[in-house]
């Protein structure tokens, strides 16, 4: 799934790389990335939380655009994303070392 996400990726910023042991880093930083579902009912909206935040925050943005884009990818087979709070915004939330986007899938 690494691929899809790295094609589908392809044209961003390259600030993602891959290690050897498929670890994805971004601007040379391991994140702790995940995306779940705001509600288990309907999966197109969901929520994607990132850290160490204060490791790069312009490197986290991509970490959080990426896992959302695996989790549209795995769910519903695209990658196009509408964003409500996106790594793109201008003001991002920040709570204890993390970054936290919301989107929704949009197949």
């Amino acid at each position: 799934m690494g691929l899809l996400a790295c094609l589908a990726l392809g044209g961003c910023s390259g600030l993602f790389t891959y290690t050897d042991d498929d670890t994805i880093l971004f601007d040379g930083i391991n994140f702790r990335h995940k995306a779940k579902a705001v509600d288990s009912k309907d999966r197109k909206n969901f929520v994607v939380t990132v850290r160490p935040v204060s490791a790069s925050m312009t490197a986290a943005r991509e970490a959080g655009k990426y896992e959302a884009t695996v989790y549209c990818i795995n769910y519903f087979g695209k990658s196009d994303v509408k964003w409500s709070i996106g790594p793109d915004s201008e003001v991002v939330p920040v709570e204890n070392d993390t970054l936290t986007l919301t989107g929704r899938c949009n197949p």
